[in-house]
């Protein structure tokens, strides 16, 4: 509910950062925030319109067109005039706005009725005239375990539930550094140490109910194994095209490349070449698989 109780993000939330700065003192403007799902974009845009007294509302880019913007808008406007009530739009998912639509939000941008909050994970795909009409523009990173530990125990304060350091340190390893699953992942837990009858969530538990979930010592998960499995046995361990390894896993290529493959990648476990997707030797190990014999092709 507020900065003091958001957890990490010490680059952008630190003492005498920019963005801490900004909302101390209430001037933050419009401001895209981008990075990862689950880090707490969404959570931030609340804590900062919280925090400068503004009417939060929300709109996500999949669902929404113009006709819901100007609503938003309108609203806001009402807002102001009647009640000198601020207004603060968060437009999750913003880079999904087609060129015309973001164009659309250039003068709302620039006149000031309503201060816009966008997150997104592809900032990339935000035009040049809208993204230079943002005053700030912050990248929220993934937690570290510790970060993840330490939120894992504040949910378990405010549930009056009791879990040691250690248990709270393997919930946040296998938490793919975002907040979100930790969170979820602690309430599986809890419920799997509640029904075994114990008061405390020991570490032993927590590695009990994290393994039921199908989750191992680096937080993979079935899926994410069965595509590295696929890559090494029925490729070779890769090259082997996006496209090609989708159809082999009857998965979408979106899905392989946007939820899937960062975490695999940032693990260390697969690779992205010009040829096409490669399992590394770490991937060979972690799965119990002799590595092929030489060097494994390299990016």
């Amino acid at each position: 509910r507020s900065l003091e109780e958001f957890q990490g993000q010490e680059e952008i939330l630190g003492p005498g950062r920019l963005l801490r700065r900004a909302i101390t003192a209430d001037r933050v403007g419009n401001l895209i925030l981008h990075g990862p799902p689950g880090v707490g974009k969404t959570t931030l845009a609340r804590i900062i319109a919280a925090s400068t007294r503004a009417h939060f509302s929300s709109l996500n880019a999949v669902l929404a067109g113009v006709k819901d913007l100007r609503s938003e808008v309108e609203a806001a406007q009402r807002r102001l005039e009647q009640h000198g009530l601020r207004s603060l739009l968060f437009i999750d998912e913003v880079h999904r706005f087609n060129s015309a639509q973001q164009d659309a939000l250039l003068p709302w941008v620039e006149n000031g009725t309503v201060t816009l909050i966008g997150a997104t994970t592809r900032p990339g795909l935000i035009t040049a005239p809208l993204l230079s009409r943002f005053g700030i523009v912050e990248h929220l990173e993934y937690y570290t375990p510790e970060e993840l530990a330490q939120g894992v125990m504040r949910d378990a304060r405010l549930l009056g539930v009791r879990i040691t350091e250690e248990a709270a340190l393997e919930i946040g390893r296998r938490s793919r550094g975002t907040m979100r699953v930790a969170k979820r992942l602690f309430r599986r837990v809890r419920d799997f140490a509640q029904v075994a009858g114990e008061e405390v969530i020991t570490r032993e538990r927590a590695l009990e109910a994290l393994a039921a979930l199908g989750l191992d010592e680096l937080g993979l998960e079935k899926r994410d194994r069965e595509i590295l499995e696929v890559l090494i046995l029925r490729f070779g361990g890769g090259p082997v095209g996006l496209a090609t390894l989708a159809t082999a896993l009857s998965e979408d290529p979106g899905t392989l490349e946007e939820v899937h493959e960062p975490y695999l990648i940032r693990q260390g476990l697969l690779k992205r070449t010009p040829r096409g997707r490669v399992a590394t030797e770490l991937a060979y190990r972690h799965l119990g698989y002799p590595p092929p014999v030489g060097p494994l092709l390299e990016p």
